[in-house]
C-alpha cells in the first residue's frame, strides 16, 4: 500500500516562502502523476498543480502561474512545492496526490493527510 507523508507547512507572512515535501512509500506503478491539492475553509479541494512520471510535464492552477514550482526526485521518492510570494488566499490545507496510469486511465490513487499553510500578516 502507498502512503504519501507531507512536511513542510507552517505560518508565513504575505510575500513569504514555503518548501512542501511529499515523501511516498510503498509500491508505485511505474508511470503516476503527481500532485498537491488545497483546501480552504468553506471551499471545494481545488488542484494547485501536478507533474507527470518524468518530471518533463506541469500543470499549474492560474492562481498560482509565476509563484509556485513544483518538482519530483524519482530517487527519494519525494515531491516538493516551492511556493514563492504567498498570500493570504493561498490559505489551507495542502494534499499530496498521486494517481497510478495504465494505458492513460488512473487506475489507484492516493491521497496525504495534508500540511497547514497560513498566510498572515
Amino acid at each position: 500500500q502507498v502512503q504519501l507523508v507531507e512536511s513542510g507547512g507552517g505560518l508565513v507572512q504575505p510575500g513569504g516562502s514555503l518548501r512542501l515535501a511529499c515523501a511516498a512509500s510503498g509500491s508505485i506503478f511505474r508511470s503516476n502523476v503527481m500532485g498537491w491539492y488545497r483546501q480552504a475553509p468553506g471551499k471545494q479541494r481545488e488542484l494547485v498543480a501536478n507533474i507527470n512520471t518524468g518530471g518533463s510535464i506541469t500543470l499549474y492552477a492560474d492562481s498560482v502561474k509565476g509563484r509556485f514550482t513544483i518538482s519530483r526526485d524519482n530517487a527519494k521518492n519525494t515531491m516538493y512545492l516551492q511556493m514563492n510570494s504567498l498570500k493570504p488566499e493561498d490559505t489551507a490545507v495542502y494534499y499530496c496526490n498521486v494517481r497510478e496510469i495504465v494505458a492513460g486511465s488512473t487506475v489507484g490513487e492516493y491521497w496525504g493527510q495534508g500540511t497547514q499553510v497560513t498566510v498572515s500578516s
